[in-house]
């Protein structure tokens, strides 16, 4: 495990950076921390630290968006408004997960029987206002 404090936003692509150095080879990144947490906002710097250049969003209503980086893709979900793990499974998750891209899953509390047994986990606590712990851990 490894804590890493974020005192502000402008602090967020070190971390981001750091974060993407202690995953090594893992591509399949699971985020936890409440609602406002920072999830989507730490999930835009990995992104930009990866190489896209699209508009990170959050995909809270069409659950994923894609992002490209040259000929790579990466996989940002979100699925706070998933009732069943079943929808997860007919959007085609699996596919997603085991395609060999970045895969960033914010929620993964709802899909626990769908996890891989391999990932980063990465959770966030709210400090202050600006001030964010991120525990980042590989499993």
């Amino acid at each position: 495990m490894k804590n890493l404090f974020v005192k502000s936003l402008s602090d967020i692509d070190k971390a981001a950076s750091q974060i993407i150095s202690l995953a090594l080879n893992n591509h399949i990144f699971l985020f936890y921390g409440e609602m406002g947490a920072g999830k989507t906002t730490l999930i835009k710097s990995l992104c930009k630290q990866l190489g896209t250049a699209d508009n990170i969003a959050s995909p809270t209503f069409s659950i994923v968006n894609e992002y490209k980086t040259g000929k790579e893709s990466i996989y940002h979900f979100d699925f706070y408004r998933l009732k069943t793990q079943t929808e997860a499974l007919d959007m085609g998750f699996e596919e997603y997960l085991y395609s060999g891209n970045y895969c960033f899953i914010e929620w993964p509390e709802k899909i626990p029987d769908l996890l891989p047994l391999h990932y980063i986990s990465i959770k966030i606590s709210v400090e202050s206002n600006n001030e964010r712990q991120i525990t980042v851990g590989q499993i």
